[in-house]
């Protein structure tokens, strides 16, 4: 398993995203916290993740490669846009879903909705390169603490990952959800 600064990622940027194309599962930066990603219109590596975690149910959030993915593929009313307007930031926002086939169904198994997210990171700016939305959950197991740093990967994630982006101990909690599939936003602080 490697470990990758930001410049070494974005000097080795189109090997590197051929790798994720192909089905590399990493662990990857946030404005918050580390999360395990891959690419979220790839059906087998997306349940890969699902067995790391051992979640097989409930559904994941994806980091959108830009406002104008998140506009074509989910449906945004007026409460909608103005949550839209805060991001990149430390938000997961829950929409209805207009296009079920811009990600895998294993991500949120086929729901009208979907969390999405934009980093106030410079990985955001990967995804937007890789031009494809990349799965983004907490990495940990379902029911332990999430990574802040090398030293707290546990070892049966580390074992699976093709590499890790790293950029020093995370101090944030996971984001805030907001729910935007109702009449008003509901907010979760987690």
């Amino acid at each position: 398993m490697r470990s990758l600064t930001k410049e070494e990622f974005f000097m080795l940027f189109d090997e590197m995203k051929i790798e994720i194309e192909d089905g590399a599962i990493f662990i990857h930066p946030t404005d918050t916290t580390y999360g395990i990603g891959c690419d979220a219109t790839n059906k087998h590596t997306v349940m890969k993740i699902r067995d790391i975690k051992s979640k097989h149910i409930g559904p994941f959030p994806v980091i959108a490669p830009s406002k104008k993915w998140i506009l074509d593929n989910c449906i945004i009313g007026e409460n909608s846009l103005k949550w839209l307007g805060k991001l990149p930031g430390p938000y997961t926002l829950i929409l209805r879903l207009k296009n079920k086939s811009c990600i895998a169904k294993n991500v949120n198994f086929g729901l009208d909705s979907l969390a999405v997210r934009i980093p106030d990171n410079w990985f955001s700016e990967a995804v937007t390169k890789i031009g494809k939305p990349i799965l983004s959950t907490i990495a940990n197991k379902s029911g332990t603490n999430f990574m802040t740093c090398l030293e707290n990967l546990e070892s049966e994630i580390e074992e699976e990952v093709s590499f890790i982006l790293y950029e020093g101990e995370k101090t944030g909690r996971p984001s805030t959800l907001v729910d935007l599939t109702g009449d008003d936003a509901v907010i979760t602080k987690r």
